[in-house]
């Protein structure tokens, strides 16, 4: 009798247990963790997807395509969205939505070299794809209808990167999804784009089979979406290039120094009193995350003066991140309590840049890197050594070894570098000696423990 009687519709029985459940790959263009918690544009258009049902979002990650394959057809996950598109393989598993995005194809080469134009210029030449890929079925179609002789290297997953062959000179040229490449360019400033295929790769949601109703859903969804064009507008703030880094002149600088640093080094001088940090570097840190201004935010929720997240400021004790006083205050104890995670064996200078560095991308990324830097038979209490580690984060073959996966790991580097250029500037300006020694008569050393 149990067995005829009817079973709620998917959707009901997501609403039910009050939770949508996706499966995902830990990668820059899906799901990662960032120093502020989950990031990725998978999991940014997963949790506007999850508010829209009115559930809370599941997401995890696992090892390959395979896993998600599996995770569909048991009925662990709902949706498995990693930048997919479609084939026979998914078909036993799910259905796929309505492409919510078309990813250019790039054919990239090693600057210096001569550049290709078209697929028949390079049919002849070491051309390198990832093994099983969809950027693998693109070429072999171009095979069949543009450039017969065309022929590649299959790197096989566990390999290196197509474009470290193509930096390493194994291979001349390399297919890359241009997402991947907004991210993969910060590690490989030798490649370039030579041209873009005339055909682009769909980005798709695969439903579990049997959920037509939550397949009806997804696509409504992705529908309104583009329509308002948010999704064209989430790519960009989540691709590679959403975060530059600003090299400001130093006249910008002064400028900024005199016309809004007096308004809050009163508040900086306070937060080193409670915590034993030198203002100067806690207002370099604020200036390298919002230019001292009090009404900065990110796409990814972060605010104020020292762009806290509503994680951080909850953890840290305030209210009201809009208030420059309580934003700096707790910005300062965050970098404290950070900076407290360093071992106390590592000695100046190393300990305040790995400081600096995990305040940016997080403690756990930063150990990853350490850890990578041992097996390399290098120093992982020296910031010299550590920093040629951290890029390695968002490599496939070295995120992949470590506990907390993939980092945008040049991003720490630039941080750190910034972060010592403006403090150095402060420490420059004219009797800024006298006016350190005003705040405090015997101010922490953060000039020396930098240098």
């Amino acid at each position: 009798m149990a067995a005829c009687t009817p079973q709620p519709a998917p959707v009901a029985r997501i609403r039910a247990r009050g939770v949508v459940r996706f499966v995902t790959l830990n990668s820059p263009t899906s799901f990662y963790h960032g120093a502020q918690g989950e990031e990725g544009f998978e999991f940014q258009l997963a949790s506007r997807f999850a508010q829209e049902m009115g559930v809370k979002l599941l997401m995890y990650p696992v090892a390959d395509v395979r896993a998600l394959q599996a995770e569909l057809a048991a009925g662990r996950a709902d949706i498995a969205a990693a930048q997919l598109t479609t084939d026979s393989g998914w078909a036993r598993v799910g259905e796929a939505s309505a492409p919510y995005d078309q990813i250019q194809q790039l054919i990239v080469y090693r600057k210096g070299k001569p550049r290709p134009r078209d697929m028949l210029q390079i049919e002849s030449s070491r051309l390198a794809v990832r093994a099983g890929s969809p950027q693998e079925k693109i070429l072999e179609r171009q095979r069949k209808t543009v450039a017969p002789k065309l022929k590649w290297i299959s790197t096989a997953p566990s390999a290196a990167d197509p474009l470290e062959d193509v930096a390493g000179g194994q291979a001349d040229y390399a297919l890359e999804d241009s997402r991947e490449f907004s991210f993969s360019r910060h590690l490989y400033p030798d490649i370039d784009v030579g041209f873009a295929l005339p055909e682009s790769r769909p980005a798709q949601w695969i439903v579990r089979r049997g959920a037509s109703d939550l397949l009806q859903r997804v696509n409504q969804f992705f529908a309104s979406l583009s329509r308002s064009g948010e999704v064209a507008a989430l790519a960009r703030e989540t691709s590679g290039d959403s975060r530059p880094f600003e090299y400001e002149e130093s006249r910008v600088f002064r400028d900024h120094v005199v016309e809004r640093l007096p308004r809050y080094q009163p508040w900086f001088a306070e937060a080193a009193k409670q915590t034993g940090i030198d203002w100067r570097l806690l207002a370099a840190i604020g200036y390298q995350e919002s230019k001292w201004n009090p009404s900065a935010s990110s796409e990814d929720g972060a605010l104020g003066l020292m762009m806290l997240t509503p994680d951080t400021a909850a953890a840290m004790g305030i209210q009201d991140r809009a208030d420059p006083r309580e934003n700096i205050l707790a910005g300062a104890r965050y970098f404290a309590a950070v900076r407290a995670m360093i071992p106390d064996r590592i000695p100046e200078p190393d300990r305040t840049c790995l400081a600096l560095a995990a305040y940016n991308v997080g403690f756990g990324h930063l150990e990853d890197a350490r850890i990578i830097a041992q097996t390399r038979s290098l120093n992982a209490d020296s910031w010299v050594d550590v920093r040629e580690e951290l890029p390695l984060l968002a490599q496939e073959r070295w995120y992949t070894r470590v506990k907390h996966g993939y980092a945008r790991g040049w991003e720490p580097v630039q941080f750190v570098d910034r972060v010592k250029s403006f403090l150095t500037l402060l420490e420059w300006q004219p009797g800024e000696n006298a006016a350190a020694a005003a705040v405090d008569p015997k101010p922490p050393a953060a000039s020396e423990a930098l240098k």
